[in-house]
């Protein structure tokens, strides 16, 4: 067995109100995202705050992650960003974050292309060494 291993890649993280996430994945997926996943959390914050005590009550999240190659990763980050409203006050966060390493099933005429396009970048960008 072979291990492909992604070098090359970033963990799109993107944090907002529960029922919030499907235009945020549908503009992921049109910006080239491939896929995601969607997780359910509680969260706290200044706009939960209730009463006379002030305590902070739980309010259900939806996680959004979504691992995308470094060339896509901008793009995907601001379509996400833009569907999601985040510019405005409450709605959410988001984030990316560097991957080390990643690794799954990749299709071999897709590792082929990637190869491919490696080898032409190689070829085409001057020699820092000369």
């Amino acid at each position: 067995r072979e291990m492909v291993v992604l070098t090359d890649v970033a963990l799109i993280t993107c944090i907002v109100q529960r029922g919030v996430a499907e235009p945020i994945l549908k503009a992921a997926r049109e910006a080239g995202a491939q896929g995601a996943t969607v997780n359910f959390a509680s969260g706290y914050g200044v706009r939960e705050r209730l009463g006379l005590l002030g305590v902070a009550v739980n309010v259900e999240k939806e996680i959004i992650s979504i691992v995308v190659s470094k060339d896509q990763a901008n793009r995907v980050f601001e379509s996400m960003y833009l569907a999601g409203n985040l510019d405005t006050p409450g709605m959410g966060i988001i984030y990316m974050t560097e991957l080390e390493r990643a690794a799954t099933f990749v299709p071999h005429d897709v590792l082929e292309k990637l190869t491919e396009q490696k080898r032409v970048q190689a070829v085409s960008s001057p020699d820092s060494t000369a």
